[in-house]
């Protein structure tokens, strides 16, 4: 065999044996590739999936997709965090199942239908140094309803009625102002227009009623028609005034003040007439279960009627004297009475012609 034939012969079993060196290793297993640490760097993984991965700050122990990290923001499925440190905003709704506590609150508008339990007042704070119109408003059925601050002055103002329970009241400064039955002791003034049915009812002061009824507590005067009243009690009309007053000897006095008449009346009808110059006139018959003295201040009891002057029966007038008239004017069957009657005198003197004073004659003798 030639040497060039040798060569070619040893070739070929190398070639053999690097054949089948290759196939015995491709036969056997890739070994794990060994990534020192801090090796890892730049762009070097694209695509794939890494699982258990941690890191100093990062540790990934999900079974399944939870946070998605795109373009427009991240995705995360249930997110548990300890502290957010910087300002939050959160554009869309925000769903909390448990307790927020927060050292302070600002919103915009409140919508809940849950109760609130808080440890400190409910406070308004004012705007542009401007506190009104700030308070509880009701809205979404019918009128709006408020319980606000107003100013001018400043108030609480109420669009509603106010409601207190049975038995409660309304006080200021510890002191009853009004309950459901009755006022607070210390209102001491009102301008109470109209009431219902008053019972010990007690004035200090002076009274009007209606601009009709007066009372004057300086003079202790009531007047009914008549603001300045001219006796303890007096009732007016137009220029017309009765009273019933006290006179300064102890009596009384009850009449006009007026120069007006006086009537007495009973169904409604004028029984005595009382005349501005005096008389007295009764419009039917006077009964007197007494005695009755005309122009007399005392006088026996032991006739009914008792006069200080004469007196005229059937239109006869008749009179008491010492004679036979001298002056005066008398009519046909008047009588003078002798004041002086003796025995063979006259009982009196009969008017026998009328005139001035007319002619007289004696009658009824008296026996010796």
């Amino acid at each position: 065999m030639s040497d060039i034939e040798n060569k070619l012969t040893e070739m070929r079993n190398g070639f053999a044996a690097v054949s089948a060196a290759v196939e015995a290793i491709s036969k056997q297993p890739a070994p794990k590739p060994e990534i020192l640490d801090r090796q890892l760097s730049g762009n070097k993984i694209n695509g794939g999936l890494i699982t258990n991965f941690a890191s100093t700050g990062i540790k990934d122990t999900a079974t399944s997709p939870t946070l998605l990290v795109a373009n427009d923001g991240v995705t995360v499925t249930v997110m548990r965090v300890n502290t957010i440190a910087n300002p939050l905003t959160v554009e869309g709704n925000l769903t909390v199942k448990g307790e927020i506590t927060a050292t302070k609150l600002h919103v915009d508008e409140i919508s809940a239908d849950v109760r609130h339990e808080r440890t400190g007042p409910l406070e308004f704070k004012a705007e542009n140094g401007n506190v009104y119109s700030k308070g509880l408003i009701w809205t979404g059925a019918g009128n709006t309803r408020q319980f606000t601050m107003q100013g001018g002055p400043d108030r609480l103002f109420s669009s509603e009625s106010l409601d207190i329970a049975k038995g409660k009241e309304y006080s200021i400064n510890k002191e009853t102002v009004i309950s459901s039955d009755s006022l607070g002791l210390n209102i001491v003034n009102s301008n109470l227009q109209r009431v219902g049915t008053l019972e010990s009812l007690r004035v200090a002061g002076a009274l009007t009623i209606d601009e009709h009824i007066y009372y004057d507590a300086d003079s202790m005067r009531l007047g009914i028609g008549i603001s300045t009243p001219n006796g303890a009690v007096s009732i007016a009309s137009l220029d017309h005034e009765f009273i019933i007053d006290a006179t300064d000897d102890y009596r009384f006095k009850i009449g006009t003040w007026t120069t007006s008449g006086l009537d007495i009346v009973t169904d409604d009808t004028k029984r005595i007439s009382v005349e501005p110059s005096g008389d007295v006139v009764f419009a039917s018959k006077a009964v007197f279960n007494g005695k009755i003295g005309v122009g007399v201040k005392n006088f026996a009891t032991d006739a009914d009627i008792t006069t200080a002057g004469p007196i005229r029966m059937q239109g006869k007038k008749t009179e008491v004297g010492s004679g036979t008239p001298t002056s005066g004017s008398y009519a046909l069957g008047d009588i003078v009475w002798n004041d002086k009657p003796k025995p063979t005198g006259y009982v009196g003197w009969i008017c026998v012609r009328e005139g001035t004073p007319g002619e007289w004659k004696p009658f009824g003798q008296i026996s010796a």
